[in-house]
This record gives structure tokens, C-alpha cells and sequence, in this order.
């Protein structure tokens, strides 16, 4: 974790966020936003994904916005690979941290990736020899997808997160994140599997948390992983996103509003709350018709609120 903050934030709204978009959200305005939002002080932001351009248009520019990336400071750039194709290609272009995302449901996984948990796991082993070869420098963070229910075969047992957690670990990943993918989770749900995975994993590796607000628990999820000890958080400014396999399913918990829970409860995330909110004005001009989410954008700051990092 970078120093001097208690609680690390990571931007998946230029990848999760607008990967479902129908509009193809223009290069520049990706770099404008990605550029606004790294000097709010967010930590890491992971700003694509290299997938085939005929599958997902959306990020037919991945290597244009990974170059622009380069050039700024202060940020971990990150981005999502589902395969070693996809993985070498990332290696290229320079990422310093690459996310594999694997379905812990074997349904969803062969409807989301089209391979069995078995493919996903052996691919995944492949891509850490690339990376030892090519690109040691590179971390590799491994989603657990649907880890705390799903929308093809429901309740996910803990013990299939566990072992599949276990199987990444073993095979080289240097982050689990535990997802939510389709927003099924509650509070006591989430304390009992992230006090299971940090048991387990949370000196070995870093565990980090993926929640989706389609029930209206996103942040009472966080609050409930923070009591477990996770430390390291997934959000979408404006609260874009989706799982395309979540019908009438709402996006990402709202980047906004989990820096502002985070500040307000005295963690420190090294990110300017009020900045980042005037990022959300580039996303307004390029998905004109896009909904956007967020309380404190929309209420502002409490009277006499001090976010923890201007505290200090």
C-alpha cells in the first residue's frame, strides 16, 4: 500500500464501467479522464481492457490510452486481461499491474469467458510464466467473479471461493479480489467470507473487494469488509457499470461515495473528495445519456466535514 494512506481505491469505471456501453466512449475523453482523475491522488486506476477489438469495440484504443497513461505519475496503471493473448499484449504496452478475472460459478464463467474454471486456472498459469519471462516487474491481481452469489446458479458456497482462491495463490496471483459481481451480497455475508479469505491469504497476498450497489448494500458491503480487515477497494466514478449477465442489474459501488464513507470514518485514501467529484463533468459530456449514481455528488459535504487525508 502506498504510504501515508490507510485504505487503497482503485477506478475501474474506464474498464468495468463503460465496457457494456453501446456508445464508444471517444480516446480523448477516456485520457482526459483518466488524466483528471490521477491527480486527484487516486492510487491505482484501471483504465482498459485488451480484449479482441470485434468482441468489445470499447477498448479498440487500449494501447493509445495505456501510452497516454505512461506519461503521468502517481498512479498504478492497471488493466484486464482474460486471456494470455490478451496478457502479452498488455505486457507490450506497458501496464504495471494486470487484473484476470475468473468466474468462482462454473456456469458463469463458461457464459462470461466461454471456458470451464479448470481453462480459466491453466490459462492463468500460463500467463504467470509470460510474466516471469517478460514482465517481472508486472503484479498480477486474480478476480474472483460471482464470489458472493450468481445470477445463473445462485448461492456460491465458501468453500468453492476458498479452494479457487487457494489455486490462484498457488499459481503466482500477488492480489485476490473477492467480487460481487451481480450485487447478491449482504453485510454478515461479506464479513463471513473476506474474514475467511484474509484468514487464509491476507499475509500472504493482498485481498481487495469488487462490490456492485444493485440492491442498495454496496457501501453497508465495504463497511462490513473494512470490519474483516480488507483494506484495498474497487469503485466506478459516478457508479457506471454492470454485469451483463445481472438482469436490470446496477453498476459498481460510486467511487464518489466509498472515498467519502472511507474519509469520514478517519481512513485516509490520499484522494481530493471535492476534485474528484469534477471529474465526473467528463463523463457527463461523453455519455450524455448516461445515468450517473452518487449521493455526495449530488448533496455535497456535510456541514463542517474534514475528510481524513486533509486532517492529517
Amino acid at each position: 500500500m502506498r504510504p501515508g494512506i490507510d485504505v487503497e481505491c482503485r477506478e475501474v469505471g474506464l474498464r468495468d464501467g463503460i465496457q457494456i456501453q453501446k456508445v464508444f466512449f471517444p480516446t480523448e475523453g477516456k485520457i482526459a479522464w483518466l488524466t483528471a482523475e490521477a491527480s486527484t491522488g487516486m492510487p491505482e486506476i484501471e483504465v482498459c481492457s485488451f480484449v479482441p477489438p470485434k468482441l468489445l469495440p470499447q477498448f479498440s484504443d487500449a494501447k493509445e490510452v495505456v501510452a497516454a497513461a505512461k506519461k503521468l505519475d502517481g498512479f498504478t496503471i492497471s488493466a484486464l486481461s482474460p486471456n494470455l493473448r490478451g496478457a502479452m499484449d498488455a505486457f507490450e504496452a506497458g501496464v504495471q499491474k494486470l487484473n484476470y478475472v475468473t468466474s468462482v460459478s462454473e456456469e458463469h464463467n463458461l457464459a462470461n469467458v466461454r471456458r470451464t474454471v479448470d481453462q480459466s486456472v491453466e490459462d492463468f498459469k500460463r500467463i504467470v510464466e509470460l510474466r516471469n519471462e517478460k514482465a517481472p516487474e508486472v503484479q498480477l491481481a486474480t478476480g474472483l467473479a460471482t464470489a458472493l452469489g450468481c445470477s445463473i446458479s445462485g448461492q456460491v458456497p465458501v468453500a468453492d471461493v476458498m479452494a479457487l482462491a487457494g489455486r490462484f495463490f498457488e499459481a503466482g496471483a500477488d492480489e485476490l479480489v473477492v467480487s460481487d459481481t451481480v450485487g447478491y451480497a449482504n453485510p454478515q455475508q461479506v464479513k463471513e467470507m473476506f474474514n475467511a479469505v484474509i484468514s487464509e491469504f491476507g499475509e500472504k497476498v493482498s485481498v481487495a473487494a469488487h462490490f456492485h450497489d444493485t440492491r442498495g448494500l454496496g457501501l453497508a458491503n465495504v463497511f462490513a469488509a473494512l470490519e474483516a480487515g480488507c483494506r484495498h477497494f474497487d469503485a466506478s466514478l459516478a457508479g457506471l457499470g454492470g454485469c451483463p449477465f445481472a438482469p436490470k442489474a446496477t453498476g459498481n459501488i460510486v467511487m464518489d461515495d466509498l472515498v467519502f464513507l472511507l474519509e469520514g470514518t478517519g481512513l485516509k485514501t490520499g484522494v481530493d473528495l471535492d476534485k474528484l467529484v469534477e471529474v465526473r463533468e467528463i463523463i457527463a459530456t461523453n455519455l450524455p445519456e448516461e445515468q450517473l449514481h452518487g449521493m455526495y455528488a449530488k448533496a455535497g459535504a456535510p456541514k463542517g466535514f474534514v475528510p481524513a487525508t486533509q486532517a492529517a
